[in-house]
């Protein structure tokens, strides 16, 4: 089973902006008490390398990523930090090599069928559409997967994504998983939140299973 296999049973991965790494076990112990033991964690942050590198060491159950991967000097750092897969917000074809080279499991960002094609001529096999809301929602992502559903691409759509909607997302037979930004807020976390971010992830988790049939 590949990285994105893994994530995929997960239906939702945490996309999260860390400021602190002190911050990084608690949190994630939060969402592994909350049955979601995944996070993607974003280079926003001067904070990313060391909170994916203290969960990597002393949180090995935890499936660790980096996000926000948007130069050769990322997917270096994520993987010296122990990073499992890595995302970006948009489709670099030179950053998709490099990290192919690298040997890191990388989604790239894609909005429209063009940004899809070069993700595909890559190799990719999945990507994160992004902005997925802005961009038009479940209707677009539905459209635009259309006429590549046979290549077996996966989806990762992100960016205004909530419960609300997680049914509609999830509805799409090639969305692998959803980023879930509110899961784990650079607010709660900040402030340790921690019951907050448990209880988030396990809304999630049990929306996921109650979307899949599983309860």
């Amino acid at each position: 089973m590949s990285i994105f296999d893994t994530l995929s049973t997960y239906g939702v991965v945490p996309v999260i902006a860390i400021d602190d790494a002190k911050d990084a076990l608690p949190l994630a112990d939060a969402l592994v008490a909350g049955g979601l033991p995944v996070a993607e964690i974003t280079f926003r942050t001067p904070a990313a390398a060391a909170a994916i590198m203290a969960m990597a060491r002393h949180r090995p159950d935890v499936q660790v990523g980096a996000g926000t991967v948007l130069i050769e000097e990322h997917v270096d750092a994520a993987l010296e930090a122990g990073a499992r897969f890595g995302l970006a917000p948009g489709v670099d074809g030179q950053v998709v090599q490099y990290a192919t080279s690298r040997g890191l499991p990388f989604a790239p960002g894609i909005m429209t069928p063009s940004d899809l094609q070069i993700a595909l001529r890559a190799g990719c096999k999945m990507v994160k559409f992004f902005p997925a809301m802005p961009a038009g929602g479940p209707n677009m992502l539905k459209n635009i997967a259309a006429p590549y559903s046979h290549t077996g691409m996966g989806y990762n759509p992100t960016g205004g994504v909530t419960l609300d909607n997680l049914a509609d997302w999830l509805a799409l037979p090639d969305v692998r998983a959803v980023g879930g930004t509110w899961i784990a807020t650079r607010a709660d976390i900040a402030a340790g939140n921690w019951d907050r971010i448990r209880d988030n992830a396990a809304q999630a988790v049990a929306r996921v299973a109650e979307i899949r049939g599983q309860k």
